[in-house]
C-alpha cells in the first residue's frame, strides 16, 4: 500500500514512477482516503480493514499518524538525493517485524 495525503492524480504520476510496472505498489490510498480536520489530512490505518497489530507504516511526519502512533516509523523526508539510503537503513528492523 500507498497511503499518501496528496491528490489522487499526483499520487498516480509518482506511482509509475515508482513501479511502472505495477508490480510491487497493489493499492493507493490518497488524500480522498485521509480523515480531514482542522484544514489537515490524517492518515487512518484503519481504514485498510487489516489487524493493525500486523501493520507498520513509514513516514516523514508525525502529523499525519496520530491515531496509530505505535504503528508508524518517523523516516526523515527525502530530498532527491541518489546517495540517501535511510530506507536501506531499515532493512534489519522491518525484517524483524
Amino acid at each position: 500500500f500507498i497511503f499518501t495525503t496528496v491528490k489522487q492524480d499526483h499520487a498516480e504520476k509518482v506511482l509509475h514512477v515508482l513501479d511502472p510496472k505495477k508490480q510491487l505498489i497493489r493499492h493507493c490510498l490518497s488524500q480522498r482516503d485521509c480523515l480531514c480536520a482542522r484544514g489537515c489530512y490524517w492518515k487512518d490505518l484503519a481504514r485498510l480493514g487489516r489487524d493493525l497489530a500486523k501493520m507498520v507504516a513509514l513516514d516523514d511526519t508525525i502529523q499525519g499518524f496520530p491515531a496509530q502512533a505505535a504503528n508508524w516509523i518517523l523516516v526523515p523526508r527525502w530530498w532527491g538525493d541518489p546517495r540517501d539510503e535511510e530506507l536501506l537503513c531499515l532493512t534489519l528492523l522491518l525484517g524483524q517485524l
